[in-house]
This record gives structure tokens, C-alpha cells and sequence, in this order.
């Protein structure tokens, strides 16, 4: 079904999908979908033991099911692709955590992606803001005093492009792949920036069609915001800004 160019795809969310990992969401945008779980650990990084704070990390992963062609399992060597995936999920997520309120323990947010259809880091860092805040909910009475909630603002994240000289929000894989332009945006709740990939695919870009994409972009993260908001209920942080 066609839609607006700044109409986000249908998103489902399905929080508790799981039982083991005490954060845990099912994310579906079109026909895009992603499994984050969150786990708990008592032990963070040698590296890091001597400074009494947490760490937050991400893996990412692409069941060999979810293209066609199949993409192979990834058993003994991860592809650059990958690594580059979860690192930036990770660093996003830390970007909005205090670590020396998380206290020493690390959560690792595991990103599953079942069926891909473009945009499927974006999908994974919307997903997993709610896993984490699941997470850290679910150890709230261990965390150190005299902090604030370790989580200081939500975290989404949505594709752009320049598709037939246009602007569009929410890449699937056909209008990725048509697109002259496309980026990937990470904001906070608040509207500040935590990330901008974005590159010209054999064209150049302009400073107003760059400002038009971001612009694009800020108000499809403030809808997405608005759907994590719901998801959580009365589990949403208590931020000093409104979705």
C-alpha cells in the first residue's frame, strides 16, 4: 500500500515477548521485524572494574531466514556490516544512560532481525530503548543511591532518503534501493541528536535538502517516541521532557 512521503510504515510493538530477559520487544515496522532482549549481568568488562560504573552493549543479528536470498549464519566471523550494526546500537543506548547510576553491572541488548525489509538498525535501536528501560525497571531497588534514574531521556531512530528527487521518511528495501540519498537518524526524546549516517549513493546532496531530511526525520522519531511512549505505559521515565 502506497503511502505519504512523511508516513512512517505501520508499527506493531509487543513488549514481554519473551520470559527469560527481564526487557524484551517484539518490533514490526511494515514488513521489518526485530526481536531485543535485554539482559542483566553482574559482571561488566575487566577494563572497567576498577571504576564502579556499568556498562550497556549491543549484538545484532540477522537470522539467515530473514532475506531471500538466505544470509548465512554467522558462526566464526562477524562481517563488517554487523559489527558496524552493534556498534552503533550500543553507543546510541549509551548515550542516554548514566553509567555511574547503572552502578557495576552490564546489560546486553541482543537484537534478533526475522524478517528484513529496510531499516533494520532503526527498528533495533526503537526496540531496544524499551527493552532497556524494561531492564533497568527490573532492577531498580539494586541501584545505587543518591542518583537519578540511570535513564536520562528516550532514544529512537528512523531512516530518510532522497528518492526520485524527493524527501521520504522510512525506508523499506525498494525505495532504499531507488533512494539517491539515505540516512539514518538517532535522537533523544528531547530533540537532540545522538547520531547521522547519512551518504549520497553516486549523487551529491544539498544543505536544503539536508536540512528537509533531518526535518523529515525529527518529526517521524517525535510519532515513534510517541509509540514507545504508549508501549511502556506507566513504566515510561519520569524525563523532564514530553513526548
Amino acid at each position: 500500500m502506497a503511502r505519504n512521503r512523511d508516513e512512517l510504515r505501520p508499527i506493531s510493538i509487543k513488549r514481554r515477548f519473551t520470559k527469560a530477559a527481564p526487557g524484551s520487544v517484539w518490533w514490526q515496522a511494515g514488513d521489518t521485524i526485530v526481536l531485543c532482549t535485554a539482559s542483566v549481568d553482574q559482571n561488566i568488562p575487566p577494563w572497567m572494574q576498577q571504576l564502579e560504573k556499568g556498562w550497556v552493549t549491543a549484538e545484532y543479528n540477522m537470522l539467515p531466514g530473514s532475506t531471500n536470498p538466505r544470509k548465512p549464519r554467522e558462526r566464526s566471523k562477524i562481517d563488517g556490516r554487523t559489527t558496524e550494526i552493534q556498534r552503533l546500537i550500543g553507543r546510541s543506548l549509551r548515550a542516554i544512560v548514566d553509567l555511574n547510576a547503572l552502578g557495576p553491572r552490564q546489560i546486553t541488548i541482543d537484537c534478533e532481525v526475522l524478517q528484513a525489509d529496510g531499516g533494520t538498525r532503526t527498528a533495533c535501536i526503537n526496540a531496544a530503548f524499551i527493552a532497556l528501560v524494561d531492564a533497568v525497571n527490573s532492577i531498580r531497588a539494586e541501584l545505587p543511591s543518591g542518583h537519578n534514574f540511570p535513564i536520562r531521556n528516550s532514544l529512537a531512530s528512523v531512516s530518510v532518503g532522497i528518492v526520485d528527487g524527493k524527501p521520504i521518511l522510512d525506508l523499506d528495501y525498494h525505495l532504499d534501493s531507488a533512494a539517491s540519498v539515505d540516512m539514518n537518524i538517532v535522537m533523544t526524546g528531547s530533540g537532540e541528536f545522538v547520531e547521522i549516517q547519512g551518504t549520497g549513493e553516486e549523487a551529491t546532496f544539498s544543505e536544503k535538502q539536508l536540512n528537509e531530511l533531518l526535518k523529515l526525520a525529527k518529526a517521524g522519531i517525535k510519532k515513534i517516541t510517541g509509540l514507545q511512549q504508549k508501549s511502556l505505559g506507566r513504566n515510561w521515565p519520569n524525563f523532564a521532557h514530553k513526548s
